[in-house]
């Protein structure tokens, strides 16, 4: 094994000319190539060589040192959501390995592009349970779109190339690239050569013309047409052509989680968030409508209910990148396999012009029904103690719905997407599909260091921020602007509803004694506040956004508060309950 040596500068053709130098060296070439200006990690010995060749091209690109590589991968989950660029963490072998996992299954079912970079043992080590190593590459198998493991270092150019084109083309997801310790010390002739396709990967499905015209003919002979929109139309960004088709033909939308901030909260034919805890009209009505065009997204479990009884009276078309994903859950009377965007521009021209103003006066008169019962109480409570809506709504007034909002998971997470008016793309960031909690605080690290001149503030329950509060850390370390809002009702909020509503108030060891959380974060140098009282929270919260640095909120809110509406797990949609 030859020894590294120092580490020459790279020539400015070095994607065209070969130069011998490291595995460490090629990778961060091989980064650079890929236009990575960030990465996020935590070393270790056996990706120690890559750190040192990474050490000497700091003016390059900027290394965050998380507190523990889950902090890496969610940071680099919340970085890929908010600028559309591939997120990268470094980790290394064994319990680095490892411990990236929840955050590389996140990314997964979430469609976030990522690639995780871990070290691993000399590859003659590999299988005999050598010091920190692990089997990363099964481990990762079932939640990566690609893994790999480099055993030689001639193989780092182009597995990297791989890894890259394959996380941010067709649906996105996470790729592992594991390195072996002689491939980062040992020298190849590099070159670097991006990648542009990859036999038997279609990323970009050829749309089918009859299925384009299938779709328009249901579209235009509809009576009650509906649009959901999910996260395929960010990530393909076809926020306009969702809002052309709308508007062209007066067919009402509605948000899944992920799809929120696809399109303008404030439009007239905007119905709302669909799911468990999503608006009223927008699940009721889903059994009534009789044209469903879902766009760019999966049919989860959380906006369908009991499948059985779900979009009961509608023709679905389905408008989907992932040819898995048609028909696997909800049966399309139109599969549309291919990328939203262009789907959508296809099939623009062959929309005729409509009007269903009894059909879209339909979601308003439930609108209505909603604000009374549910709205008004969570946003303009009459009770003494604070509820979460209205520290939602306040901070959505103060930012003016610019904000990026980036949620843990729970009661506040369902608040926040159904008070904070999302008036830009991307803006929410929260985890869906996996349902991650700690996943606030370091992804919000992330979406700020991807977004440094736009306001993003983090909200956390408490039991979530305990789970990552340790990237409180990091956030002092490199003085990121973050606003944290923890809205702290001693319980695991979510769970001790459903033990209320289900299980007889049966509340089974999920009330927390929490820590006094403004002493940790000013032990950690980052100006924190709580508030209690309801006078003080419009100003608390303005100062919060208003600081020029980091900031910490903590706000007392109601202990048993509930989220209403809400459809019971496994009922029909037509069932969500207003209280």
């Amino acid at each position: 094994m030859e020894k590294m040596d120092t580490i020459q500068k790279p020539p400015s053709d070095i994607g065209e000319k070969k130069v011998r130098i490291s595995g460490s060296e090629a990778l961060i070439l091989s980064l650079l190539e890929e236009g990575v200006d960030t990465i996020f990690g935590y070393p270790g010995g056996a990706i120690m060589p890559i750190y040192d060749a990474l050490y000497h091209y700091q003016d390059k690109v900027n290394h965050l040192l998380t507190r523990h590589e889950q902090g890496a991968v969610h940071a680099a989950q919340g970085y890929a959501r908010v600028t559309g660029k591939v997120g990268v963490c470094f980790a290394t072998s064994g319990p680095g390995a490892t411990n990236l996992i929840t955050g590389i299954a996140d990314a997964q079912i979430d469609s976030t592009p990522l690639v995780c970079i871990t070290g691993q043992v000399v590859a003659h080590l590999l299988g005999t349970d050598a010091f920190q190593e692990s089997d990363v590459l099964g481990i990762s198998m079932p939640v990566t779109k690609w893994n790999f493991q480099v055993t030689k270092p001639e193989e780092i150019p182009e597995a990297i190339a791989k890894a890259f084109y394959i996380a941010k083309t067709g649906r996105p997801g996470p790729v592992l690239i594991d390195i072996t310790k002689n491939s980062q010390t040992d020298k190849l002739d590099f070159e670097y050569k991006p990648c542009k396709k990859i036999r038997s990967y279609h990323p970009y499905p050829a749309l089918k013309k009859q299925d384009i015209e299938d779709a328009a003919t249901l579209i235009n002979n509809a009576k009650k047409p509906y649009i959901l929109a999910g996260h395929g139309i960010l990530i393909s960004g076809a926020e306009k052509e969702v809002l052309t088709l709308s508007e062209k033909a007066n067919i009402p939308v509605a948000s899944t989680l992920l799809g929120l901030s696809s399109f303008p909260p404030d439009h007239e034919n905007y119905a709302g968030m669909l799911g468990m805890h999503g608006n009223y009209a927008p699940n009721l009505l889903t059994n009534e409508c009789d044209v469903l065009i879902a766009i760019g997204m999966r049919f989860d479990d959380r906006v369908t209910g009991d499948v059985s009884r779900y979009a009961s009276k509608a023709k679905v078309i389905h408008i989907e990148i992932d040819p898995s994903e048609i028909d696997k859950i909800i049966k399309a009377e139109v599969g549309v396999n291919g990328d939203a965007k262009q789907a959508l521009q296809m099939l623009l021209p062959l929309v005729k012009e409509n009007t269903h103003t009894d059909w879209i006066a339909e979601f308003r008169r439930l609108d209505k029904i909603e604000f009374e019962k549910v709205i008004k109480k969570d946003t303009f409570p009459d009770g003494n103690e604070i509820k979460m809506g209205e520290v939602v709504r306040i901070l959505s007034e103060i930012s003016d719905g610019n904000a990026i909002v980036v949620t843990d998971v729970g009661q506040h997470q369902m608040i926040a997407s159904r008070y904070y008016k999302y008036k830009k793309p991307n803006h929410i960031v929260t985890s869906g599909g996996l349902g991650t909690m700690g996943f606030a605080l370091p992804a919000a690290m992330g979406a700020q260091v991807g977004k440094m001149n736009e306001k993003t503030v983090a909200i956390a329950g408490d039991g979530g921020i305990q789970m990552t509060i340790q990237e409180l850390g990091t956030i002092f370390q490199y003085n990121i602007p973050l606003k944290i809002i923890v809205l702290n009702n001693n319980f695991l909020g979510m769970v001790r509803q459903w033990q209320q509503l289900f299980f007889e108030k049966r509340y089974s060891f999920t009330e927390m004694v929490n820590p006094d959380f403004v002493k940790i974060a000013d032990g950690y140098g980052i100006p924190a506040k709580r508030v209690s009282e309801r006078a003080d929270l419009q100003n608390a919260l303005q100062e919060m956004y208003d600081s020029e640095g980091p900031y910490f909120l903590e706000v007392k809110v109601e202990m048993e508060e509930n989220v209403f509406p809400m459809v019971p797990s496994g009922d029909s949609v037509s069932n969500i309950r207003l209280e």
